[in-house]
């Protein structure tokens, strides 16, 4: 565990994200705890940024805890006050997920909601050490047995939720269950788009368990559109950084707006478990947080089922979602 004391750091001169406009978080978020998967740059640290900066404790769940602190430390130079935690976490790895849990329990640490946020987009064909290709372990193993560990915890939080950050490209993807490695045909944005879907697949399933047992926690949904990040920048194939990274960038919206439909999800009242929140404005690209709809492969109760046992015998986990006191 690394903390960060505000008196500890060496603050980054760069700014922290401006805020966008639009919907922020509901004001009143002290006392409640925030876990943030990749919150060093682009989404997450804007997430990060505008949860702080509304009073909530956030745990920056970070693969490179130097860059966790650098964040930490950026966003603490914007509000004094922010209570952060930096903490590692590797998503493809399967002992960091677990080890990340335990010392979040072993600390008394109680999350109110997670936000799974992390992720990696379209790389050379890759597989984790473990075997599985690294973008379907990174985007949705991880926060698969992430959520596994966690959802004891959650269950006991102030409105509890899990927000599961999709894209909307998961509306141009399907799952290939006899192949999910690659190894018989990759490509790296159909993978990206796989692992989007069963981003999708996994919230929706997880919503309906959760229903099943009467549990507080909601599972929502959400997407940011074209947001200016540097995920098509960090290890992505050349076509795509050369297309999204760099010719089509200046059509994207800021990494603070791009985090307004997952802002929206882990925190507006009034928000449904089973829900798909994304900008509203043309083509779904950018704009105020709306409410959308997923698309019908990733609302299929036995492609859900399918992923949700496959998911199983890949990370080693049985994942049981606990039934509400009284149910």
């Amino acid at each position: 565990m690394s903390r960060t004391p505000r008196s500890n750091h060496a603050p980054d001169r760069s700014p922290a994200p401006a805020p966008g406009p639009g919907p922020e978080p509901q004001p009143d978020l002290d006392g409640r705890v925030f876990v943030v998967t990749g919150a060093t740059s682009g989404l997450g640290l804007a997430t990060t940024d505008a949860l702080a900066r509304r009073g909530a404790r956030v745990v920056l769940a970070v693969r490179d805890e130097d860059k966790g602190r650098r964040a930490a430390a950026r966003v603490s130079a914007a509000h004094p006050a922010a209570r952060l935690e930096v903490r590692r976490l590797d998503l493809g790895d399967p002992r960091s997920v677990h080890a990340f849990a335990t010392r979040l329990r072993a600390d008394g640490v109680h999350p109110d909601v997670l936000v799974n946020n992390a992720g990696v987009m379209a790389p050379p064909r890759t597989l984790t050490p473990h075997g599985h290709e690294l973008q379907f372990a990174v985007n949705h193993l991880g926060h698969f047995a992430l959520t596994a560990h966690l959802i004891d915890l959650l269950a006991q939080g102030r409105d509890p939720r899990v927000v599961t950050v999709t894209s909307a490209n998961h509306r141009r993807a399907r799952i290939d269950f006899d192949d999910l490695t690659g190894e018989r045909a990759y490509s790296p944005m159909g993978h990206y788009n796989q692992s989007k879907l069963a981003n999708a697949l996994f919230a929706l399933e997880l919503h309906r368990r959760l229903s099943a047992a009467r549990s507080p926690v909601r599972s929502v949904l959400a997407h940011p559109g074209y947001a200016a990040t540097a995920l098509p920048r960090a290890g992505a194939v050349a076509p795509v950084r050369l297309l999204f990274g760099h010719l089509l960038r200046p059509l994207a919206q800021s990494p603070a707006r791009g985090a307004l439909a997952q802002l929206h999800a882990a925190t507006a009242p009034g928000v449904r478990g089973g829900e798909l929140y994304g900008p509203g404005g043309p083509g779904e690209l950018r704009g105020a947080p709306a409410l959308t709809s997923p698309a019908p492969r990733a609302q299929d109760p036995r492609a859900g089922r399918r992923l949700w046992e496959v998911s199983q015998e890949l990370t080693g986990l049985r994942f049981t979602v606990p039934a509400a006191d009284g149910a």
